[in-house]
């Protein structure tokens, strides 16, 4: 992971805009936006990764966003143990488009190492009520309970074989603290943090300096 130091990485962009491309049924407006796919069109997730390949992407954003077990257990009916793998699956299909794209284009000078990193959408995502642009949930819930929903997914995501883990819009700074103090209980796994702010500071009107 030394060589993420010395060149400049291009990042696929949004994922559920793409996958419009590639699906018929609706994404904006559903609990789950587009993690629904990994179960229900796992081709038409495999299709968006390489269409992100095919235009220069070096890095790959798992489709796990707005992933979390208890969000597949309440809208999928998924068991525990059956939504952890899923978030795994998600790994899976990235290495796939990987592993397609390179047979795709041989030895050419486009055979480049792609990096998978595993995407982390903030708590909010599985409120369903817009607070991840706010935070808000942040004045009720605590650090604690932020951690404890996180881990499995981040969890699942280290054991699938992520290069990196993206811990993306945060909205608030005391989650992504909360980010930060659960890395340590995966202390090789490479990370990067972003947040999702208003003028000098994030959305729950903290600081990001402080």
């Amino acid at each position: 992971m030394c060589a993420l130091e010395s060149r400049v990485y291009v990042v696929d962009g949004g994922f559920a805009t793409q996958l419009c491309n590639h699906v018929s049924d609706p994404i904006d407006g559903t609990p789950l936006w587009s993690a629904s796919f990994l179960y229900s069109n796992q081709n038409a997730v495999i299709k968006t990764h390489l269409d992100f390949l095919r235009a220069g992407a070096d890095v790959l954003m798992t489709n796990t966003y707005q992933a979390s077990i208890g969000g597949f257990i309440k809208y999928l009916g998924l068991s525990k143990e059956a939504s952890y793998e899923l978030i795994k699956t998600a790994v899976s299909l990235a290495k796939l488009a990987c592993s397609l794209y390179a047979t795709e284009v041989g030895s050419t000078a486009d055979a480049r190492k792609i990096l998978i990193a595993g995407a982390v959408g903030p708590y909010g995502t599985a409120l369903h009520d817009c607070s991840e642009y706010t935070g808000s949930y942040v004045a009720h819930v605590s650090r604690k309970e932020i951690a404890d929903w996180h881990r499995p997914r981040i969890q699942a995501l280290v054991e699938a074989g992520v290069d990196i883990l993206a811990f993306e819009t945060i909205p608030a700074q005391s989650e992504g603290e909360a980010l930060m103090d659960l890395l340590k209980e995966f202390p090789e796994q490479k990370a990067w943090l972003s947040f999702s702010c208003k003028v000098r500071t994030v959305h729950y009107n903290k600081y990001v300096t402080e």
